[in-house]
């Protein structure tokens, strides 16, 4: 299958329309995209609060090893989940196409987690819903395929956030 080659200026135009549209409301369905290990997930723009290119980190001895330490993003210190590996999967290379997702101010933790890559906005009106499957995972919501059959998991946020799991990196 032949991509479509666009210029670079096209790309920052429509992604800026995009955003912009986001924002205003336009496109209510429009979440952000991200690859975390093997998995796509979907997240509601308002609870990411930004993606920054993956800086220096700082190890804390005597932690799991999916916690990657502590970042310093302009004068404040972020901790760092590596998600894939939080989750089970395999550990995310620390490389330039790795992200720190931010977790939005909303809700007061000063919190990063570390990606594969960002994949841009998603219109669900563009996917299908799959049928629920039995998740043990409380922060893994509904399930959506796109049209290279792709899934993609909405990450409940909130519910990750709140996991004694996820706020317990010391080892035991």
């Amino acid at each position: 299958m032949a991509k479509k080659k666009i210029s670079l200026r096209e790309f920052q135009e429509s992604l800026v329309q995009r955003l912009t549209s986001a924002r205003a409301g336009q496109t209510s369905r429009a979440l952000l995209g991200v690859r975390a290990g093997r998995d796509y997930w979907l997240l509601d723009l308002s609870d990411s609060g930004e993606i920054v290119p993956l800086p220096p980190l700082t190890t804390v001895p005597l932690t799991k090893p999916w916690f990657c330490g502590i970042a310093n993003i302009r004068g404040t210190l972020y901790s760092v989940v590596d998600f894939s590996a939080f989750q089970g999967g395999e550990a995310t290379p620390q490389n330039a196409d790795s992200r720190l997702l931010i977790v939005g101010g909303r809700f007061g933790i000063n919190s990063a987690l570390l990606v594969n890559r960002t994949l841009g906005l998603r219109n669900l009106d563009e996917m299908e819903l799959r049928p629920a499957e039995a998740e043990s995972r409380p922060w893994v919501g509904e399930q959506h395929a796109d049209q290279q059959g792709n899934v993609w998991k909405r990450l409940k946020l909130r519910d990750l956030l709140g996991q004694p799991d996820f706020l317990e990196i010391g080892l035991s």
